[in-house]
């Protein structure tokens, strides 16, 4: 039996944390797969994630082969069955789309040949430039069902429900993604249709000058001209949305009508982009209608970052954050997709990260809740020759070339790779956690990140409107973390635990302090929201230029009224000019800082707190009601002391503080719902730093005296339970532990020895490896190391 509840995965009534490893057993020869398997168990992954191809499966002549009667390898069931003998679970992804690298994205030829009418036309009647399909299109569910038929079969008795192994099903891959990349969407005639039906619905039957039913219609959207373009552009991103969510429920439809069910149904979530996740919310905008708050739908990310930098962590941070933020109060945090090795699929060597980055960003995941994490590409692999030739230079299956996954933890043929150890090093000690990390969820002080979904509304814009491009190009700068990631990154570096909110959705919580960046395009209902909330006692710490129009592209100054200011004078860097920017008042002393751009507030009766050097303000402090709020107008890097500042001058402060000699730690807590507490700490940087640790105003034992090695991360118990007995603090991670004994790394003090805080009363076994004595309140102390260290209870 599975559930997901409380944010978490609970199988058979235990709370799991599921570490995965996608492999591909089309591309990995029959007689290998067992070792491959045995590898994956070796690495310390307890399930096993694997696309289901239709373009594999299906024949020249239409058949479909799922039981290896024409090439072992097309044996599904074998190879779901050989996961299970080794005790691994198995997360199905049988599309119909499956990326994967795939020619067609895994889609057959046939369907393309056969129904020409499911190709989408997109901006001016063109042709997409890619292999997506209108989804809704009748033909291509009719094609689908018949897919379906084949597999389902396969996996629906092999449900972990009915005594299998089979805990997930994914439908279909990164849904939208193709229209999004291409900026291309679909504008079929039957899509046109439905979006007409959706126009009358919402918006009534003069919304635009022409209408559904006119004959001009098709050509008002396709090439729409700046009369309409603000209008358009709105109401395109929220039909599609509810037309991804009609084809995810499709989906479920068709997959339940053939028996497979009462597992979790998998949604994933697409947007990082050359090695950024700043657009992944993209994915969730246009995703969000499909799982969120849909019982029995649970979303995945895809994490495609590159190296662990404090960039990348950021941005995973912020990631892991939005997707929460749309979520039910039950639905958890997973990756579907999460780079594994060194993130070069094809060979050549065009990039090597760290072995390192895999422990650091799952470790920051894991943290923030993350219950399953699925390594892709766990194991690379060789592309098989398509059945047919279709002349297209390899005529292989996927257009990487022969091998595939060349850098992945393991390789092609089957070695183990550059990150294996890594990767398996991180597997097992999530794992030997997983007792209490499947259950904790992340501390967060008082306040949020805004997130403003509409604003990434943005996968759609006519390359010839300069409307739409306008609006687009304004959001895309100024959204989500703000520019050079100003808000979160100072945040997590100045200590503090935020979740976000979903401001079209959610108000913040009362009294709490919202960061929120912002251009010049922001909807009145969201321009509401945030004053409301600043009225009613809240604060605001803003980034960006302040709002002047509303998503359209009409004008609305509804929170910058609120408010009583007035933006002015806007000014961007050039070679020839480099504005810069001191502080006043609270915010002050610091240095003066190169912005690259700045826009002048007038605020009669704001407090100044940031001005150019010429004296142009362009940060303030006001009040509206019983809050207030800071209003940062410029292009700043990221300041942690002034961001701390600012969130003093609101009335919070972060509950961790890290006394470090330089930036590079991230900190964070857990905890469970009985009061168990654990703390995270990730230091990215390639320095080994000696830290301080406070936590709720309190120096952990020993002054919190740590060294955290350059690029490592730990989980450190504040308050555990473990083999019975109460470990209130540690300064090195649980490798393992029974009724007799807790075993632990080597310890984090700062002369390599380990120390373990006990309840009072706890019985030690005596031991030569270390000492016993009493600490405070007759609390347990043991004293060892270096090196690991095995404790035995007496």
């Amino acid at each position: 039996m599975i559930e997901v509840r409380d944010k978490q995965i609970v199988i058979d009534g235990e709370p799991r944390l599921v570490m995965a490893g996608e492999v591909h057993y089309f591309r990995v020869a029959r007689d290998e797969w067992e070792q491959r398997l045995d590898l994956v168990v070796e690495a310390g992954c307890t399930a096993v994630a694997s696309y289901i191809p239709w373009l594999f499966h299906e024949l020249p002549d239409g058949s479909i082969d799922v039981t290896g009667a024409t090439r072992p390898e097309r044996d599904v069931a074998a190879f779901v069955d050989l996961c299970a003998e080794r005790g691994l679970w198995f997360i199905a992804r049988p599309g119909p789309f499956v990326m994967a690298e795939l020619k067609n994205e895994g889609i057959p030829y046939r369907v393309y040949d056969e129904h020409p009418e499911v190709v989408p036309v997109g901006w001016d009647g063109r042709e997409a430039p890619s292999r997506t399909v209108d989804y809704l299109a009748p033909a291509f569910l009719a094609e689908t069902a018949r897919w379906y038929d084949a597999i389902l079969p396969v996996l629906a008795p092999r449900l972990q429900p009915r005594g299998g192994n089979i805990i997930g099903v994914q439908l279909d891959n990164e849904v939208g993604m193709l229209a999004w990349v291409t900026n291309s969407p679909d504008l079929t005639d039957h899509l046109l249709a439905d979006l007409g039906r959706w126009v009358t619905e919402h918006r009534g039957t003069d919304h635009y000058p022409v209408g559904p039913d006119d004959a001009g219609w098709a050509d008002l959207v396709r090439s729409p001209d700046e009369s309409v373009a603000g209008r358009l552009r709105v109401d395109l991103g929220l039909f599609m949305r509810e037309r991804f969510a009609a084809y995810v429920v499709a989906l479920r439809e068709l997959c339940e009508a053939r028996d497979v069910r009462d597992v979790p149904f998998l949604v994933n979530i697409h947007g990082t982009e050359s090695g950024s996740g700043a657009p992944f919310p993209i994915g969730i905008s246009q995703l969000v209608s499909t799982y969120s708050g849909v019982p029995g739908m649970v979303s995945g990310s895809d994490h495609y970052l590159g190296a662990a930098t404090s960039d990348t962590l950021t941005d995973v941070y912020v990631m892991n954050a939005f997707m929460d933020a749309v979520h039910d109060e039950h639905q958890p945090l997973t990756s579907l997709e999460f780079e594994a090795g060194t993130g070069d699929y094809s060979g050549g060597i065009e990039s090597q990260h760290d072995p390192s980055t895999v422990e650091l960003k799952t470790r920051l995941c894991v943290a923030q809740g993350n219950r399953l994490v699925n390594y892709y590409l766990l194991a690379g692999g060789i592309n098989p020759p398509l059945e047919e030739a279709v002349g297209d230079g390899n005529d292989r299956l996927s257009f990487t070339g022969e091998r595939h996954g060349t850098a992945a933890p393991i390789g092609p043929e089957g070695q183990r790779g550059f990150a294996y150890d890594a990767t398996a090093r991180t597997a097992r000690a999530m794992t030997a956690q997983q007792e209490w990390l499947s259950r904790m969820t992340e501390e967060h002080d008082d306040v949020a990140l805004g997130l403003v979904l509409d604003a990434y509304a943005t996968e759609y814009h006519h390359p010839d409107s300069d409307l739409m491009t306008e609006v687009v190009d304004d959001l895309a700068g100024h959204r989500g973390a703000g520019q050079r990631r100003f808000l979160p990154r100072s945040l997590l570096l100045a200590g503090f635990r935020f979740g976000a909110v979903h401001l079209e959705e959610r108000d913040p919580a009362p009294g709490s302090v919202l960061a929120l960046a912002t251009g010049r395009f922001l909807s009145a209902e969201v321009q509401q929201r945030v004053l409301d909330h600043v009225r009613a006692g809240g604060g605001l710490l803003l980034l960006g230029r302040l709002p002047e129009r509303d998503l359209e592209g009409e004008p609305c100054t509804v929170l910058a009224d609120g408010l009583g200011v007035r933006g002015g004078g806007f000014v961007h860097d050039n070679q020839h000019f480099f504005p810069s920017v001191v502080r006043h008042g609270w915010a002050a002393p610091g240095p003066e800082v190169r912005v690259g751009w700045r826009q002048e507030i007038d605020a009669p009766d704001g407090e100044v707190v940031l001005t150019d050097v010429d004296g142009a303000v362009c940060g303030v402090s006001v009040t509206a009601g019983s809050g207030r709020a800071v209003l940062l107008t410029a292009g700043l890097p990221s300041d942690p002391t002034l961001v701390e500042r600012a969130m003093a001058h609101l009335g919070t402060r972060a509950a961790v503080y890290v006394d470090a000699p330089w930036p590079g730690v991230l900190a964070t807590t857990t905890a469970t719902a009985d009061g168990q507490r654990a703390v995270h700490l990730i230091n990215h940087s390639a320095v080994d730093m000696d830290v301080t640790l406070t936590i709720d105003g309190v120096d952990l034992p020993d002054g919190g005296a740590l060294r955290l090695p350059g690029r490592s991360g730990h989980v450190l118990p504040l308050g555990l339970d473990v083999a019975g007995r109460r470990v209130l603090w540690a300064s090195a991670e649980v490798t393992d532990h029974s009724p007799d004994h807790l075993d632990l790394a080597p310890g984090l003090d700062r002369e390599g020895r380990t120390t373990v805080l006990l309840a009072a009363g706890t019985p030690v076994a005596e031991h030569p490896s270390y000492a016993v004595d009493e600490g405070p309140g007759g609390r347990v102390r043991v004293t060892g190391g270096p090196g690991a260290l095995s404790l035995r209870f007496g």
